[in-house]
């Protein structure tokens, strides 16, 4: 089957996420396209797409979300799973033990899952590289509650990608067997 992978990436750690997506589907057997959601163009032409965005500040990057809107259509009518990419830092469980990966889930991802009815969506740890910030990025990041907010790091969990990458390639082929 032939895949999209799209992505909207602000410094690199999603379109990571969503190379490494792209490389546990292919290896699964399936043709998979990988690039940015600016030059994805019609999905049509693809048996399944994923879309992914990073998420600052509680929302998707403008890029993916217009990519979502301008395809809707499209998109409605084929498998689709989306994921976000942002938080930093260590995994934390609440109280009860819920991961809290959720709790920093965009804040548009109810109109997102109305609008193309994705299989899931998922949420992924981030990467935050102090060298690729903007001016006002690292100037935000000097003030002492931001540091603690914004850790440097690479927090992507690679195991818990490729996990995810084998279940939908899984429910590809249980959908769509060779």
């Amino acid at each position: 089957m032939r895949l999209l992978v799209a992505h909207a990436s602000k410094h690199g750690a999603t379109a990571g996420i969503a190379a490494r997506i792209a490389e546990k589907l292919t290896a699964s057997g399936h043709d998979v396209t990988v690039r940015p959601v600016t030059d994805a163009g019609d999905p049509a032409g693809f048996g399944a797409v994923i879309v992914g965005s990073a998420t600052y500040m509680g929302h998707w990057l403008k890029d993916a979300k217009a990519y979502i809107r301008e395809h809707q259509e499209s998109l409605a009518t084929r498998p689709v799973w989306l994921f976000s990419s942002g938080p930093i830092g260590e995994a934390k469980v609440d109280k009860e033990g819920k991961d809290l990966r959720e709790a920093t889930a965009p804040q548009e991802l109810p109109k997102l899952l109305a609008s193309v009815h994705p299989r899931e969506h998922r949420v992924f740890f981030g990467a935050l590289d102090p060298k690729h910030l903007t001016l006002p990025e690292r100037a935000l990041r000097k003030l002492p509650a931001s540091r603690e907010l914004f850790p440097e790091g690479d927090f992507r969990d690679w195991e818990d990608i490729d996990a995810w990458a084998a279940h939908v390639a899984a429910e590809l082929e249980q959908h769509n067997p060779l």
